[in-house]
C-alpha cells in the first residue's frame, strides 16, 4: 500500500509548540495550498490542510517558520476520531510530516507582506532513520542546474574529445 504526501504552501498562522506528557515536541500547522485552476468566476481557490510534526522536526517548525512562510511538507496521511465535548464522535484527517522544507529564506518571514524572494533556505529533513539524523541541514541557492555549452570541463582547450571502442564499458 501507498500512502504518500507532498505538499507546498503557506502556513495559515504561527505554529505552536506542545510537548506531551513523555516530553515529545509536537506542532500542529495549516497549510493553504492554492489549486491548480481558476473557478468560475477565475478566482484561485486553496484548500487548507492540517498538518502535524513530531520531535526535533517540531522545535524547528515553531521557531523558523511563522504566519505566511511558504513550507514544503513530504508525508502521510493519518485518520482518527475521538469524542468530542458533546459526546459525539468527531473524524480527523492530517498529514503527518515526514520532511519539511524551509522554501523561503529566513529574511523572507519578516518582511511579508511583500513580495517574496524565492532563494534557498534550510532543509530539515526528519524521518527517523537508524542513526536518528533528526537535524540534517542543508542549504541550497537559488540556482537553475544547467550546464553551459561553452565550457567543456575535461579540456580547456574546449577541442573534441577523442574516445575509442576500448575506452567504452560495454
Amino acid at each position: 500500500m501507498i500512502n504518500r504526501v507532498v505538499l507546498v504552501g503557506r502556513l495559515t498562522k504561527d505554529p505552536e509548540l506542545k510537548y506531551t506528557q513523555s516530553g515529545i515536541a509536537v506542532t500542529r500547522f495549516t497549510l493553504a495550498v492554492n489549486r491548480a485552476f481558476s473557478n468560475q468566476q477565475g478566482e484561485r481557490e486553496a484548500d487548507f490542510i492540517n498538518c502535524v510534526a513530531w520531535r526535533k522536526q517540531a522545535e524547528n517548525i515553531a521557531n523558523y517558520l511563522r504566519k505566511g512562510s511558504l513550507a514544503g511538507v513530504d508525508g502521510r496521511i493519518q485518520t482518527g476520531s475521538f469524542e468530542g465535548q458533546d459526546g459525539k464522535r468527531v473524524y480527523t484527517t492530517e498529514v503527518v510530516a515526514d520532511s519539511t522544507q524551509f522554501l523561503e529564506p529566513r529574511s523572507a518571514n519578516q518582511e511579508r507582506p511583500q513580495t517574496p524572494s524565492y532563494g534557498g533556505a534550510p532543509s530539515y529533513n526528519n524521518a527517523p532513520s537508524q542513526d536518528q539524523g533528526y537535524n540534517q541541514q542543508s542549504y541550497q541557492p537559488n540556482q537553475q542546474n544547467m550546464t553551459r555549452v561553452d565550457n567543456d570541463p575535461f579540456q580547456p582547450g574546449g577541442g573534441p574529445i577523442e574516445v575509442t571502442d576500448d575506452d567504452l564499458p560495454f
